[in-house]
């Protein structure tokens, strides 16, 4: 089975881009982030014609999560356990936002996720993501309680950089968020479930996301931050990996590009 992980920072911008991916790398399944649009503006069709059956959970112009399928879509959820809200005034209701999605497709539980960015480390948004990480963590070590033999991928874009070398410059990052010792700890405790990254070790030394201003892209100044963490019975079926960074380039790409992952199952 072959999954992708892909913030597309608007689905509807990139809809093309998303179907000539599918097509290209014979995708089975993509988890989608950054979809910035409401359920009812998803462009489903384009998918349905090509063979993909689709869930979107988005609920405004921000955030959105999705999964694409062509082996199956089944016992769809979205948020997890205990998952927090967030509102920039504490007395306010923590509205819970469109940041996760998960599916059973073709016998693996897919978990589509995207991570609050953090803002800057003294904003309540950074308390509002290392939350977020902590009670996703507990929903990882709650799932495989249930079931060890679980197959499962939960992936997508967690806005850390999890080791120096995935910045192209730890001095251009001092005092910001995506490196902090909170964020890095948050993400291996991730992993300290059961739940491995099975991307680094076919992409070592490679990036994943490059900001559009400053001309990052071009001057090949990027970050590792999109990943796949697979139960254990799926990390160990997991044959091969790569980052499409060809789909950065040109006029209307985002500013991720897609991590794929194939995987060998029975």
């Amino acid at each position: 089975m072959r999954i992708c992980v892909w913030n597309v920072n608007s689905a509807r911008t990139r809809v093309t881009r998303m179907a000539e991916v599918l097509q290209r790398h014979e995708i089975d399944v993509m988890a989608v982030q950054e979809t910035k649009c409401k359920d009812n503006q998803f462009p489903t069709e384009v998918f349905t014609d090509l063979g993909y059956e689709v869930a979107h959970h988005g609920l405004n112009q921000w955030n959105g999560v999705a999964i694409l399928s062509r082996v199956g879509i089944d016992d769809v959820t979205v948020g997890f356990p205990d998952q927090p809200g967030f509102h920039k005034d504490p007395a306010e209701e923590q509205a819970l936002e469109a940041r996760h999605i998960a599916a059973t497709c073709g016998g693996v539980r897919v978990h589509s996720v995207y991570v609050p960015n953090g803002r800057e480390i003294d904003d309540p948004h950074f308390t509002y993501k290392l939350d977020f990480l902590a009670r996703l963590r507990a929903a990882c070590i709650a799932s495989l309680d249930d079931d060890p033999s679980l197959k499962a991928m939960v992936g997508g874009d967690f806005n850390i950089a999890p080791l120096d070398e995935d910045v192209w410059d730890m001095a251009a990052f001092e005092g910001k968020t995506h490196v902090t010792p909170a964020e890095r700890a948050a993400f291996q405790s991730l992993q300290d479930t059961g739940f491995k990254d099975v991307t680094r070790q076919f992409t070592e030394g490679e990036w994943t996301y490059w900001d559009y201003q400053k001309l990052r892209f071009q001057k090949r100044q990027g970050m590792r931050i999109d990943f796949q963490l697979a139960s254990p019975a799926l990390a160990e079926t997991a044959t091969g990996a790569f980052i499409d960074r060809e789909e950065r380039k040109g006029k209307g790409a985002s500013d991720h590009a897609p991590v794929i992952v194939d995987y060998s199952l029975n």
